[in-house]
């Protein structure tokens, strides 16, 4: 098993967030750095994780790259860089992949969680709405933390992207008859940084508006 982590300026939070998977797991680490210009990369090296480098901005693009980096692991756990989420929470995750009930396990964050703005939520919910709509998966939200089979990984042939990798490879899942589970996860403040997506109300819906698209997108392939 690995454990990814895309992490872009997160100096602050990425060294404890390494440590505390590691201690948690003993499982490696895999860090792409998606441009940092704080030491996020050379931090995360130091302690302990392989740190591999991605030009191309995107969360989308750092983890599929990261995922080809785990092609010798058999599942692969990814988990934001910010200190937003617990370490022990991967053992959910984990859980109904090893009994073979699921192919794909996502993570959902407490309903109402201060520690998300109320546009993230709204964002959130249109995502999951469209999950449900679209694809007849009976997920809430579409979070970042998730549990995925390397082989499910590769079968599923992901293009890179700058939002909705998650999104379309939940959308690919569905339509190929896949096996997708949503368990309950923590979520705090983050500890580090400012989020991409949820730091600012164009950032929600813009992310929103992109992965709404592919996920039409993809429905109509």
């Amino acid at each position: 098993m690995a454990v990814i982590i895309p992490v872009r300026d997160e100096a602050d939070s990425i060294g404890a967030v390494v440590e505390t998977v590691r201690t948690e797991l003993g499982a490696e680490v895999i860090v792409v750095d998606n441009g940092s210009r704080d030491g996020s990369g050379a931090i995360a090296e130091r302690h302990g994780a392989r740190v591999i480098g991605e030009a191309r901005r995107g969360y989308g693009w750092a983890c599929r790259t990261g995922c080809t980096a785990a092609a010798g692991s058999d599942v692969v756990v990814i988990i934001d860089g910010d200190g937003s989420m617990a370490a022990a929470d991967i053992h959910r995750l984990l859980k109904p992949i090893l009994r073979d009930e699921a192919d794909i396990v996502c993570g959902a964050r407490p309903r109402g969680s201060a520690a998300m703005p109320w546009h993230q939520r709204a964002g959130n919910h249109v995502i999951g709405l469209l999950l449900r709509t679209l694809y007849g998966l009976p997920l809430r939200e579409l979070g970042p933390f998730r549990a995925v089979r390397v082989a499910t990984l590769t079968g599923l042939a992901l293009p890179g992207s700058r939002y909705a990798w998650p999104a379309q490879m939940l959308a690919r899942a569905a339509r190929s008859g896949l096996r997708v589970a949503e368990v309950p996860v923590g979520y705090a403040d983050r500890t580090a940084g400012r989020s991409k997506i949820g730091g600012s109300v164009r950032g929600s819906f813009g992310a929103a508006w992109g992965v709404g698209w592919v996920l039409i997108g993809e429905r109509l392939r």
